[in-house]
Order: structure tokens, then sequence, then C-alpha cells
């Protein structure tokens, strides 16, 4: 079994539709974690829709367009599947592409500590738990800034709230949700989004 098999496989444990496809375009995108709208479409097989595709990897935040409307939040990149455009992984979807690449296996707890331990994350063992428990907090993908500090203070990091809350956007494990500033409003919290991509079976 190849890369590409591997990495199909991986996807299959919670996709139904083009893991073939998504497999040879995250393999492609494996070493530079971008790849262009170009390259996606000639990776596509006979007769299956690139806006689909991509539109899959977008609502799992696998593959984001690097286009942004505002900032570069998740909700304001602008999807739009035609030449010119280009994608990019969250960063921790390299490290989930490289472990389904070896393994044939979708681990998001091992890639979710691998990647704090490269940004330098001290706890960096604590982060899979502590995504976990956010997992778990979470209501349609979204979390407050509240449920981070429970969450934090149950894995005895609640007096750095605020720089893993920086640690984990910059992992690509949650982004600022503007979005939902009426539920921000009610809940009197910041909302984040989760990225779908570390909790498929949260998505069943």
């Amino acid at each position: 079994m190849n890369e590409q098999e591997h990495i199909a496989k991986a996807l299959s444990s919670f996709l139904q539709d083009y893991t073939g496809s998504l497999a040879r375009i995250l393999g492609a995108a494996a070493v530079t974690g971008r790849i262009s709208c170009e390259e996606v479409e000639k990776l596509l097989t006979p007769g299956e829709d690139l806006e689909e595709v991509l539109l899959l990897g977008y609502d799992w935040r696998i593959l984001l367009p690097v286009r942004s409307s505002k900032s570069m939040e998740w909700g304001d990149r602008v999807f739009l599947p035609m030449p010119g455009e280009e994608y990019e992984f969250p960063n921790v979807v390299k490290y989930l592409v490289r472990e389904a690449a070896r393994e044939g296996t979708w681990e998001p707890g091992k890639a979710v500590a691998a990647v704090a331990r490269d940004m330098g994350e001290p706890a960096w063992d604590q982060i899979p738990r502590l995504v976990e428990i956010l997992g778990k907090k979470a209501e349609g993908n979204h979390v407050t800034a509240i449920q981070i500090k429970q969450a934090c203070n149950a894995v005895h990091l609640g007096e750095r709230v605020d720089s893993l809350i920086a640690d984990l956007k910059a992992c690509g494990i949650l982004s600022p949700s503007l979005g939902y500033l009426p539920e921000a409003a009610r809940k009197r919290s910041p909302v984040y989004e989760l990225n779908p991509c570390l909790f498929p079976r949260n998505q069943d």
C-alpha cells in the first residue's frame, strides 16, 4: 500500500465520498502545505466535481482557501473553486496527513501533541487532553472562551488561558468565530470554532 492509499484509508474512517481524490490532493500538498486549484483539478478522476471535492475539504477544515475577505479566521476565507486560487492546510492537518501516509490511520491525538510540541508548547503532552475536553463541550463545533478556560483548569493550565488560545489558533485547532457574534453576546464570551477534522466522530 503506497502513501496515497494509506491516506485514503485514513480518510475513509470518517468520509464516504471522494476519499481517493482527497488523498491525492493531500499527498500532493504534504510537502508545502499548499496547493493550487489547477493542481487539484489535475488530480481528480473523470466525472468528479471540482467544487464538491474542494467544498468537502473546506467543510472539514482540511483545506482552507488562502484568499480571505477580512481576517484569517476560517469563516472569512473566500471559497472560490476557480483557476488562480490556492488552498492550504491548517498546521495540525500537516501532522494528520503525515501520520495517515505512514500508518493509514487518522490520529488527531498524535497530531495535536506533535504540532504543539514542535511549536514550542511546554505542556504539549497535555494539549491532546485539553482538545478532547473541548470537543466534548462543543455545541455545533463551537466553544466559548469560558469553556476553554474550564478545559484549561481541568488539565491544570488555567493560569495560561490566553497564551493557550493563541497557541491553539496557531496550531490550526481552533479559530475565532465572529460569525457567531449573536451567540457570543448571548453567552457573554467570545466564540471559537474547533477544527472538525479533529473530531470526526462528533460529526456523525
